[in-house]
């Protein structure tokens, strides 16, 4: 090879190194690695299983609605749901508000998750301590810049979207 293609060679796989590890960087810092510091109590938690998943999400986005019922189908799950209602769902944050004012807020979770609420004009039931836990998530989902829905933790491992194959391979065996 001569010594000028040779140059340009390794001076192409230098910033492809560089590259590569600002982005691991970026990465390791947009999101913490471990759910840890998560106020647990804040979560509606769907199912029972020995698995944790934290999973931050929105009622209205459709990649979320079928995470929900892809966790419904393992019993060996348990999920912690933070919602982070992205704007342009316009009605997502009215239907998170209600989701976390009702005392059965995982069948509510379910419920709009399954669509029930989308035809309704106005929820009704819309209380002031789930507007509270609304803001109390919100401000979660922000300290975790979990700007994307679905994104889940699951064994410390931050899974972006629903790839079905990485969150299997990070669940494990079923």
């Amino acid at each position: 090879m001569r010594p000028a293609m040779e140059k340009r060679r390794l001076i192409g796989m230098f910033f492809k190194s560089v590259t590569a590890c600002l982005f691991l960087i970026a990465l390791c810092c947009a999101i913490p690695a471990t759910a840890m510091e998560i106020d647990f109590s804040k979560a509606v938690v769907v199912g029972s299983g020995p698995k944790k998943v934290v999973e931050f999400t929105d009622p209205d986005c459709p990649y979320c609605r079928n995470a929900s019922k892809f966790f419904a189908r393992r019993a060996d799950v348990t999920c912690y749901i933070f919602f982070n209602p992205l704007p342009n769902h316009h009605r997502a944050k009215e239907k998170v508000q209600y989701i976390l004012s009702q005392a059965d807020k995982a069948r509510a979770y379910q419920e709009a998750m399954a669509g029930k609420f989308d035809n309704v004009p106005k929820l009704t039931g819309i209380t002031e301590k789930g507007i509270r836990l609304q803001e109390e998530q919100a401000e979660i989902v922000r300290s975790f810049k979990a700007n994307s829905t679905p994104t889940f933790i699951i064994n410390g491992r931050i899974i972006v979207g629903l790839d079905v194959k990485k969150i299997e391979e990070a669940l494990g065996a079923n």
